[in-house]
């Protein structure tokens, strides 16, 4: 028996830019070279760390055996908590919620329910890959919309607008976006409402950033703008609240219910059937969104410093220019060179250490080379960073692009 067994052909095209850039990483650390890691946006490998209250909201919670399976939608204070802060965001309507392992699942399970074979969702571009991997594994084909460089990383609507077809189902919004940081602008938003209710689309809305703001911007929610209009807002404690290992996140379901009805118990059936998410971790959620925030107003410090020190200096190295992100904790830097970014990055881990993610792992316009760089490093890390990206880009330009 020799013959190897194939790989389902939905796996063909799921990749992972943030982690697959450590294959070239780890060979690099190998051989001693100090390494500086700029790659993922897990807080807790740096000087962030979550409210205390809520690590001992979920040690209670082992300590008192709740360490069996929870309802499928996950614990009622945790879903009330949910609500709660769901109606202080505006959102209006509210037909469902669930809690679900991160938002991750969340995402996975509303699309599954939703889409067939053949069909496609809008998904901005740059974007999270976790929604091509998705669209890998169900098989439908991409339709990616653009986000607009010289307008802060707006949606592009005209995009938008031209990529409708009649097996468009859904329009995703990140807002803030990962990995551009941009805070979506109410007039956007507006727009996106206006074309989902025109061409009977559901608007998947992921806010997992929605409290990491920055120069004093507001974040609108935008299933608060329209409370017809079917969108499914996805949340969580992850990066809000530190705590990613966590894997505690959610879904609001809000909109006409009449439309709504016969695709919530899709995604219910889903829910039964996967059993629960974490179930002690859900212990911490009333405490982390009812409870004291001052962890954030320490975090948005750090953070607007750090912001602050990226954009400033990528954009003095002459061919790197930043859009200067508004929100979470990531900026998506254009580099003006011939070659690939994924060859540019490659180069630039080998000859410094320095771990960046290629801007083809969130997509991109053609034709445009960028990178992807998390700034929750402390300052003298990302200052090492910053000034060996800034020297090496020279040498990599007089070494493969003359």
């Amino acid at each position: 028996m020799n013959t190897p067994i194939e790989a389902a052909v939905r796996t063909n095209n799921i990749t992972y830019a943030v982690r697959d850039v450590l294959l070239i990483a780890d060979e690099v650390a190998k051989s001693g070279k100090e390494m500086l890691y700029l790659n993922i946006g897990d807080p807790n490998i740096y000087d962030f760390a979550p409210p205390r209250h809520m690590i001992e909201d979920t040690y209670k919670a082992m300590l008192d055996n709740h360490n069996g399976y929870s309802p499928s939608s996950g614990i009622k204070p945790a879903l009330e908590a949910i609500e709660r802060n769901a109606e202080q965001k505006g959102i209006k309507n509210i037909q469902d919620m669930f809690i679900t392992t991160g938002a991750s699942e969340a995402i996975d399970i509303c699309l599954t329910a939703l889409v067939n074979a053949g069909e496609n969702i809008l998904t901005p571009t740059p974007g999270y890959p976790l929604y091509t991997a998705i669209q890998s594994k169900l098989q439908m084909y991409e339709n990616p919309y653009y986000l607009d460089e010289d307008n802060n990383w707006q949606p592009n609507i005209e995009d938008i607008k031209s990529k409708i077809n009649d097996k468009t189902r859904a329009i995703v919004l990140i807002n803030p976006n990962n990995p551009t940081g941009s805070n979506y602008s109410l007039e956007s938003l507006n727009q996106i409402i206006d074309l989902a209710l025109e061409h009977n689309l559901i608007i998947f809305a992921d806010e997992i950033y929605d409290k990491l703001l920055m120069d004093g911007v507001k974040h609108t929610s935008i299933a608060s703008l329209n409370s017809e209009v079917p969108v499914i807002t996805f949340g969580g404690l992850s990066k809000n609240y530190m705590v990613p290992g966590f894997r505690i996140g959610w879904g609001i379901v809000s909109g006409n219910k009449n439309i709504l009805e016969n695709y919530l118990e899709a995604i219910n059936k889903i829910l039964r059937s996967r059993l629960s998410a974490n179930h002690p971790e859900q212990y911490s959620i009333v405490g982390a969104l009812e409870g004291n925030q001052e962890h954030l107003e320490i975090a948005m410090q750090k953070l607007t410093r750090r912001r602050n020190m990226t954009v400033d200096m990528l954009n003095a190295v002459p061919g790197i220019s930043c859009v200067k992100p508004e929100g979470a904790f990531y900026a998506f830097p254009k580099l003006d060179i011939k070659n690939s970014d994924n060859h540019f990055i490659a180069e630039l881990i080998k000859e410094t250490g320095v771990v960046v993610v290629p801007g083809t792992g969130f997509g991109q316009v053609p034709g445009t080379n960028h990178f992807r760089a998390v700034f929750l490093p402390p300052e003298d890390v990302l200052e090492k960073a910053y000034k060996s990206i800034g020297d090496f880009f020279g040498k990599y330009v007089e070494k493969f692009e003359k």
